[in-house]
């Protein structure tokens, strides 16, 4: 029973800290893993891809076991660690670049979005959109003879599409799903008919031409409220 508890209160007392992904926004709870850090701090953090260059955006916070991140913040970036980011941002210019040029030598049905160059080089990935299949065996290999590393291709929807090339809403805000939405949730028209808005879809609609993510925020309030009049 004793060590039970003892067990049950280690957990709980785990810290956390929110940490912004510089490279599209993206803000993702990381364990601190025994690190001395506060708001504002540059930090290498692990990610799917490897390692990435964030900012710490909350003090330390303590974590339930059931809410603890998967992923771990490595160590405070160094001096080296932010000049390697910075070539690493001029590299992926020069990527997007002469991606840009050779699908439009090849006259590939895509639209390339953007380029995104892993914190330790071992691979680059190309992020665009298309309507379907597209064959881009000869791209990559222009772009590994050119840049002499893996590349991989990634196909995005348009809400994604949005999410990393950010911008303005209606609202006069930055995006959602730039600036705070982890992840994109189920959003219906039956969300707006519900909250008695304006059906036309220039009204409703996002950047990305989807409905907006915004009209699920209060859909649970209006959907109670209804039950209860």
């Amino acid at each position: 029973m004793f060590c039970d508890v003892m067990t049950m209160n280690s957990e709980e007392t785990s810290l956390v800290v929110e940490v912004q992904i510089l490279k599209y926004g993206r803000v993702q709870s990381f364990d601190l893993n025994n690190l001395t850090l506060q708001k504002g701090d540059r930090v290498l953090v692990e990610s799917e891809q490897g390692l990435c260059f964030g900012v710490v955006c909350t003090d330390p916070k303590p974590s339930s076991a059931s809410q603890k991140p998967p992923r771990k913040v490595i160590r405070v970036a160094n001096e080296h660690d932010m000049e390697k980011f910075g070539k690493n941002a001029e590299l992926e210019r020069e990527v997007y670049g002469f991606c840009y040029m050779k699908i439009k030598e090849r006259s590939l049905p895509m639209c390339l979005v953007s380029v995104e160059c892993l914190f330790d080089e071992h691979k680059i990935m190309v992020y665009f959109t298309a309507d379907g299949r597209v064959d881009f065996r000869e791209l990559v290999k222009d772009l590994v003879q050119k840049f002499r590393t893996r590349i991989e291709m990634r196909q995005i929807g348009v809400r994604h599409q949005a999410k990393m090339v950010g911008g303005l809403g209606t609202c006069g805000r930055n995006l959602c799903c730039t600036s705070f939405l982890g992840g994109f949730a189920p959003v219906s028209i039956k969300m707006a008919k519900e909250q008695n808005l304006s059906l036309n879809p220039s009204k409703i609609s996002g950047m990305c031409g989807r409905l907006m993510c915004c009209l699920a925020y209060e859909f649970d309030h209006y959907e109670a409220a209804k039950r209860d009049l």
